[in-house]
């Protein structure tokens, strides 16, 4: 099941998504749902970011606003702080490397890019949480990941209903792309949005029908990551999820992923290889 020769301009170069690439999740937040994924120090995160890149992670996806699920409130000007800082120390040991910014919000969007090297946007709102997200993109001209959710972080578990969650997933999806393109946003990858207001079996009912979304004609992004449609099913945790992870990442592979978005670089990177040497 080879993937379609797929490419994404990021930072003016040409990234072949023909073979599945990595991005590797830093997150300066303290209470991301994941503890080891938390940042504390200067050393840790460059620490962190040198061993993701050595690894082979293609994209490091930075957030300062942690969007598990009831996350605390952070405001814009903190938010900007702490991506602002990050930014500042691991550009300036990797000035080439490829960044991304986990973001909803729109002045969050325009203070990065406008100050950093950053070559690309990943808003879990889809757009629905900032009215001028799209506009700023647009503006800016940088590639984004356009994910589904519903409602915010503190109150998306309570928007789980349905009617067929693949084809309201993928409509959404296709109306804003459709908006997007006639703002001149070329580079979208799109993100199905797990564990995003939906419950474990509509996580894994998108997982099964992945293939569907390539319909859509963009780059795909699979964040199944240590999550809780994971550990839940597997009666463990987020630390004890690694070998989770990476049977969903397969599947999720399997299913058309371009690009894998991870904590485990180096797991992620061996589950592409197998991918590669058995589907491809």
């Amino acid at each position: 099941m080879e993937n379609s020769s797929l490419q994404l301009r990021l930072n003016n170069h040409l990234v072949d998504l023909s073979s599945p690439i990595v991005m590797g999740i830093i997150n300066v937040t303290p209470d991301s749902f994941f503890k080891r994924s938390r940042i504390t120090s200067d050393k840790a995160l460059l620490n962190t970011t040198e061993k993701m890149l050595s690894d082979g992670a293609c994209i490091i996806d930075i957030g300062g606003y942690s969007t598990r699920p009831s996350a605390e409130i952070v405001t814009q000007e903190e938010e900007i702080k702490r991506v602002s800082d990050a930014l500042e120390i691991m550009l300036k040991k990797f000035p080439d490397m490829i960044v991304s910014v986990d973001t909803f919000r729109s002045g969050v969007v325009r203070h990065v890019v406008k100050n950093y090297q950053v070559a690309m946007i990943n808003d879990i709102g889809g757009g629905t949480l900032d009215d001028l997200m799209f506009e700023s993109i647009g503006d800016l001209k940088v590639a984004y990941v356009l994910m589904h959710t519903r409602g915010t972080p503190q109150t998306m578990q309570s928007q789980t209903q349905y009617d067929e969650i693949v084809s309201e997933v993928m409509i959404f999806l296709e109306k804003r792309i459709a908006r997007l393109r006639l703002l001149g946003v070329n580079d979208v990858v799109i993100d199905p949005g797990f564990g995003f207001a939906k419950t474990l079996e509509q996580n894994f009912t998108i997982l099964k029908m992945l293939s569907c979304f390539k319909e859509l004609n963009a780059p795909l992004l699979a964040g199944v990551s240590r999550k809780s449609m994971l550990y839940n099913l597997t009666g463990s945790n987020a630390i004890e999820a690694l070998n989770a992870t990476t049977a969903a990442n397969m599947l999720a592979l399997v299913g058309g992923a371009n690009i894998l978005r991870v904590h485990d670089v180096k797991e992620a990177i061996q589950t592409i290889a197998v991918y590669k040497q058995y589907c491809i």
